[in-house]
């Protein structure tokens, strides 16, 4: 029959000398919590970034002061399709960042007649943008450029994009808005 030890036996290690209780516990705290410090930064510098929204051009998808996390290396495995909502750094202030949705992507045409987007010359359905956030400006027919896209904001009469600044090169794109975070009410992926 073996016993743990009764309460007065010092528990022993594997040479047979007592074992220190705190030290231990302290060093087994301290290493797991730097081990969790490296998997977070390794997670915020090369997967997902957490952003906060700043001003209106993304909504109703996305709310001023809003929070998400934008995935940094997704586009190293897939590409960057229509529809989908990214991060890139503003073609005319680089130190700048913003938040947009894809409208077209590379050989694509593009146009606008009174608010009306067409892609291809086929009428884009988009239902992200409602009545009270669509306008009525029109774009002439331009052709996306390689390695580009054409980006629109969500709230099409509060938002500069690339009927102002013209198409993004995939240079300037560094993440893909994924996940709402904050608030709890928006709590969710991004569509």
């Amino acid at each position: 029959m073996s016993s743990l030890g009764s309460p007065r036996t010092p528990c022993n290690g594997i040479d047979g000398k007592p074992v220190a209780r705190g030290v231990p516990v302290l060093a087994v705290w301290l290493r797991d919590l730097v081990i969790s410090l490296a998997i977070s930064a390794f997670i915020i510098i090369f997967l997902y970034q957490p952003v906060k929204v700043e001003g209106t051009s993304m909504m109703p998808s996305l709310d001023d002061q809003e929070r998400i996390f934008v995935n940094k290396f997704v586009y190293r495995w897939e590409p960057i399709e229509r529809g989908d909502i990214v991060v890139f750094r503003y073609p005319r202030d680089p130190s700048k960042s913003y938040i947009k949705r894809v409208i077209g992507v590379a050989g694509d045409r593009i146009r606008i007649n009174s608010g009306q987007v067409y892609v291809n010359d086929e009428a884009l359905e988009e239902d992200y943008v409602p009545a009270m956030y669509a306008d009525e400006r029109s774009y002439p027919e331009t052709t996306v450029p390689p390695h580009s896209y054409f980006m629109l904001g969500d709230h099409r009469s509060m938002s500069n994009d690339s009927r102002d600044f013209g198409p993004v090169k995939d240079g300037y794109i560094y993440g893909k808005a994924v996940f709402g975070y904050w608030p709890m009410d928006k709590l969710g992926r991004l569509r």
